[in-house]
């Protein structure tokens, strides 16, 4: 079983394929959350993966809480391992993760990290097509070394990119941007709006309401993970001054999935 986390779609593409490749299942922890589903049976053999994009050198505020309330059932020997995605590097992110599980009393056998294309567009812009492109493909292939690595149970097995500076960045700069970059305040949606409620539907904090055709956010905090403002097809949704100039993103498996053409 695979628990994810995504908002534009690398991570879910990550754990898509390697779902296929073990012949998994998959469950949204956005959704798992929002549904107060924690409580999972595995089937003797099943392994055990957590896949999630990197904020601010750590995973995700959801992860970790989704962490906190899990509850797994399973039988014989459990192989554990986590996949992170990340613009550039990881930090602590897996370590993070390992804590996390090592406290539900769970070992973290395997941990990895996947560079894919960046998406905070809050403070950097889209990288072009074509390097996106080529981040894509080689992402593909560091997944597809992960799938063996996870079909062989390797253990004791860490491939990750933490990054200069990785333990300050994680532990001092990632509380920063909890407290005050994940304020929902800076958003807001532009004339170009249609109300078409995408965004409410795409969004992995459940906080967006339409109103009068307007997307109003309804909580002062969320988890930041731009879904709205990248899957809106008009480009309507703003987050302070410079997202308009910055671009958007989705990866390929997202828009295929949401039937979005963006």
């Amino acid at each position: 079983m695979i628990f994810y986390f995504s908002g534009t779609g690398n991570s879910y593409h990550a754990a898509r394929k390697i779902a296929e490749g073990l012949h998994d299942s998959m469950v949204d922890i956005a959704s798992a959350i929002h549904n107060h589903r924690y409580s999972y049976t595995l089937a003797e053999g099943e392994k055990l993966g957590f896949v999630f994009p990197v904020y601010s050198w750590a995973m995700p505020e959801a992860v970790e809480k989704f962490i906190d309330h899990l509850q797994i059932q399973h039988k014989g020997n459990l192989y554990t391992y986590g996949v992170c995605t990340c613009g550039s590097t990881a930090g602590k992110s897996i370590s993070f993760l390992e804590t996390a599980l090592h406290q539900k009393g769970i070992a973290l056998d395997s941990g990895f990290s996947v560079v894919m294309p960046d998406n905070y567009v809050v403070l950097f812009p889209v990288d072009s097509p074509q390097v996106q492109l080529k981040k894509q493909n080689h992402a593909d292939e560091i997944i597809q070394l992960i799938l063996r690595a996870v079909k062989l149970e390797k253990r004791h097995f860490f491939r990750v990119k933490k990054g200069k500076g990785a333990t300050i960045k994680s532990h001092l700069i990632q509380p920063l941007f909890r407290i005050g970059a994940t304020k929902t305040a800076p958003f807001y949606s532009t004339e170009d709006c249609i109300g078409c409620g995408l965004c409410a539907k795409v969004c992995t904090s459940h906080c967006i309401s339409i109103k009068d055709n307007i997307p109003v956010w309804t909580k002062p905090q969320c988890n930041m993970c731009l879904a709205c403002l990248h899957h809106c097809p008009k480009r309507a949704i703003q987050y302070g001054k410079s997202t308009a100039k910055h671009g958007r993103y989705l990866h390929p498996d997202y828009k295929q999935r949401k039937g979005e053409t963006i």
